[in-house]
């Protein structure tokens, strides 16, 4: 394997990054899956993240339907596991640096080129960038991020101790990340625009049982009220189409997610809702590019459904680059 140090390019192009057997950008549970495969199967790997490794994952307070944690496990805790086990075998773990473009440039070479001006080449490259959390586009929804709108109820909870909260929403990421903030807030309310949930009826069931906790079915929110933070919500009742204030210090959404595809959307097929289309194996149509976890086509969102994704797409990686040579 050839093995490049990063040097300065005087033509003024950037950093050259070097050569790697595997790229993968995104460092949550389905890329750091197959970096553990790739780097102790003794490729070359390198894992570029945007912000920090673990994805959407870390950001979830107590998963307890991953295998191998009979009493739950919070979720920074494993993605930490995940990155010490990938760094273990080897693995270089870049973080917070985005990736602009990925481009074929020879058969049996990409190149992945970063927002902060390096050139990574690639024998093989790994999509795991995962989805983001949608907006919903509403007055007040961007004046009042940060001063009580917030899409990250473990992230942000415990700042509203005591307070009165709403959380737009009533699936499976609204209820189980409304859970930890019922233990801090005086008061949450759960708004869903269908007439009912989607949830998974334990969480369903933890939600209705606690005293804290009242749920709004059928409504659709239009606007978030605020002075300097937030002061509350305006929601439509569907069935009599009343307008109706909800008073609120605090408003965390959850109304589904959009994947981030922007930097290969001209490079790959992407489905009617902007998903990554790849094969059985994790392949694209482009040779030596794969597409895993929440950013891949009839990906269900699940982590271990993400993991198995990794690991297909290592094993597939191993057999090309065999290939190749």
């Amino acid at each position: 394997m050839l093995d490049f140090k990063i040097t300065e390019d005087t033509s003024g192009q950037g950093a050259t990054g070097g050569l790697y057997d595997v790229i993968i950008v995104g460092g949550g549970p389905a890329g750091l899956t197959t970096a553990i495969y790739a780097s102790r199967d003794g490729m070359k790997t390198l894992v570029l993240e945007r912000e920090t490794t673990g994805g959407l994952a870390a950001t979830t307070e107590l998963i307890e339907n991953y295998p191998g944690f009979p009493d739950g496990i919070n979720g920074m805790d494993l993605m930490e596991r995940f990155r010490v086990q990938a760094e273990r075998f080897g693995t270089e773990v870049v973080e917070f640096e985005e990736v602009s473009s990925v481009k074929p440039v020879s058969p049996g070479l990409i190149e992945v080129q970063t927002d902060g001006g390096t050139a990574y080449q690639g024998k093989t490259v790994v999509i795991a960038t995962g989805s983001r959390p949608k907006k919903l586009g509403i007055p007040g929804e961007d004046e009042y991020y940060g001063k009580g709108v917030s899409y990250c109820a473990t992230c942000d909870g415990p700042f509203f101790k005591g307070k009165t909260v709403i959380i737009i929403g009533a699936g499976n990421s609204g209820l189980q990340e409304g859970l930890p903030v019922l233990e801090y807030a005086k008061q949450v309310t759960f708004i869903e625009f269908l007439p009912y949930s989607r949830a998974e009826q334990i969480l369903q069931d933890r939600v209705r049982s606690h005293e804290k906790s009242a749920m709004l079915f059928n409504y659709r929110v239009t606007e978030i009220r605020g002075d300097s933070t937030v002061t509350g919500v305006v929601a439509v009742d569907r069935a009599t189409n009343e307008e109706h204030l909800f008073p609120a210090d605090g408003v965390f959404i959850y109304v589904g997610y959009t994947p981030y595809t922007r930097f290969v959307s001209d490079l790959v097929e992407l489905n009617r809702w902007g998903y990554i289309e790849s094969d059985a194996h994790m392949r694209t149509k482009v040779p030596g590019l794969y597409a895993i976890g929440d950013v891949r086509a009839d990906n269900p969102a699940q982590l271990s459904v993400s993991v198995g994704d990794g690991t297909k797409a290592a094993l597939d990686i191993r057999e090309y680059i065999q290939n190749l040579k």
